[in-house]
């Protein structure tokens, strides 16, 4: 049997179903904000590539702020905008400055060590979900902001956090441990809880009792 289309036409076609899959795989994951940064080094890439896989094969759709998403608008309202139009957010904070101490405004110096500090954007983006409501999960790099901000010890509740020890586990260990499946499952299962609480209609016409 002899396919008589022109291989030009045959072309067109396989585009047209590649990007009717693409629009179908799409379509069944449920959006989500993923917050993180795009100053990584090779190894955080790795575990953003790994970490994405992850939200991908659970049928999440992450959502990042530039890469994916963008808004002719100041920085504040993109956020508020990405945040009111997803079911979850999956907060990654990860090394971007080692920092040194050097003075204070008052009260003793604390230890000269220095400490890593991740992008200040993984302060704000995570408060604004969380104001919202939207279900939360936390991952950062070891000692990572450990004393600063909302990745502080007793800030957020210590169930949404999974430490990455970067220096002694890899990114395979860290995502075959039961800490990260437990988690993960959890928050999942409260994004897709989220989804459909949000999209029901709001005036029902029956009685499901």
């Amino acid at each position: 049997m002899y396919n008589n289309e022109p291989s030009s036409l045959l072309k067109d076609k396989a585009k047209i179903g590649l990007a009717h899959q693409k629009c179908i795989d799409r379509a069944y994951r449920i959006p989500i904000f993923l917050s993180t940064t795009t100053h990584l080094n090779n190894n955080q890439q790795r575990f953003l590539n790994r970490l994405i896989l992850e939200i991908e094969n659970a049928l999440l759709f992450p959502r990042t702020l530039p890469l994916s998403e963008s808004y002719p608008e100041s920085i504040l309202t993109d956020i508020r905008r990405l945040v009111s139009s997803s079911y979850g957010m999956l907060a990654v904070n990860l090394r971007r400055f080692e920092i040194e101490v050097v003075d204070v405004n008052a009260g003793p110096l604390p230890p000269l060590t220095p400490v890593w500090q991740g992008s200040v954007y993984s302060q704000v983006e995570p408060s604004m979900a969380f104001q919202f409501g939207l279900p939360l999960l936390l991952v950062r790099e070891e000692d990572t902001d450990a004393n600063n901000g909302i990745w502080a010890g007793g800030i957020a509740p210590l169930n949404l956090f999974i430490v990455w020890h970067s220096e002694t586990q890899s990114v395979d260990e860290f995502f075959s441990t039961p800490e990260w499946r437990s988690a993960f499952a959890n928050w999942s299962a409260q994004v897709r809880n989220a989804f459909y609480i949000q999209t029901e209609p709001k005036f029902k016409y029956r009685c499901d009792c």
